[in-house]
């Protein structure tokens, strides 16, 4: 029997896609193009209800969402899996970032994410994440300028299609609150990146404790201290901390997987015992 508390906690635990696939040339995120179909069934064969899509630039406009029989494809089957896609990581802006380009590619790069919000309106996803981080990361006052400059004059068609920007940034709390602050925040949030907070050793009581009215989505990973990616519980997150603290600040947001891959190549394994773990830990956390 399953209590309705856990059927909550459960509507709020997703995996970023590409979890439930190998992983390709060695890559530990990228959009899964030979088995993005059969993640879907995986998904729902194990519960899970909830993906975050990923996009790169890679072959931008081959990607099914963005083309309308792709998105047709996808309806049927988030409907045959009963899975939901409410949230996108653009991994596509980081690998190219619009605010770092000039001229006539700027121009391009702007107008591609004028259609990805298009494209992730018509299926139904509502955020859509610009990683502020790696090659996306902000170098300069220019840089920073332009990007507040080019997303603040999406506003209208972010209004239009209701669509919700999400920044990711490995800013220190006080700056990173100072900078989401010229952003209106019925368009523009945070996404909380548990495992890259851990490895630049912030402390999420106050960085949660700064912005927590602006975070609209979590990324749940473990990092060690200045270095990678790691099985959850074995890096410098204290992850069931986090949950209390965010839990403690009203946060009722989605919990996405964007987990460490498998040492032993059982992806799926990996992200169903790290599912199963979120699962326990948030509901500890709700107590």
């Amino acid at each position: 029997m399953i209590l309705a508390s856990e059927k909550t906690v459960k509507t709020k635990v997703g995996f970023m896609q590409g979890r439930l696939s190998a992983s390709v040339d060695g890559k530990i995120q990228v959009f899964p193009w030979e088995s993005w179909r059969d993640e879907l069934i995986i998904a729902k064969e194990h519960g899970i209800s909830l993906m975050e899509w990923t996009l790169d630039q890679d072959r931008l406009y081959e990607n099914p969402l963005m083309t309308p029989q792709g998105r047709s494809e996808i309806k049927a089957l988030l409907r045959q899996a009963g899975v939901r896609v409410v949230s996108l990581t653009g991994d596509c802006f980081m690998q190219a970032p619009f605010y770092k380009a000039a001229g006539a590619s700027r121009e391009q790069l702007l107008e591609d994410m004028k259609n990805i919000v298009a494209a992730g309106s018509d299926l139904g996803i509502r955020l859509i994440l610009v990683p502020l981080v790696d090659g996306g990361q902000l170098e300069n006052p220019r840089q920073e300028e332009q990007l507040k400059e080019d997303l603040n004059a999406f506003v209208p068609f972010l209004k239009k299609t209701g669509v919700m920007i999400s920044l990711e940034s490995d800013f220190p709390a006080e700056r990173l609150k100072e900078f989401i602050a010229a952003f209106d925040p019925q368009y523009f949030g945070i996404t909380y990146d548990i495992g890259n907070s851990a490895a630049l050793g912030y402390d999420p009581a106050q960085e949660i404790g700064l912005y927590a009215d602006r975070i609209v989505n979590v990324h749940v990973k473990d990092r060690a201290l200045g270095g990678a990616t790691v099985p959850l519980g074995t890096g410098n997150a204290d992850i069931p901390g986090v949950f209390r603290i965010l839990s403690d600040h009203g946060y009722r947001g989605n919990y996405i997987l964007q987990t460490a891959r498998a040492t032993d190549g059982d992806d799926i394994g990996a992200l169903c015992k790290y599912y199963v773990m979120v699962l326990r830990w948030l509901e500890k956390a709700d107590e």
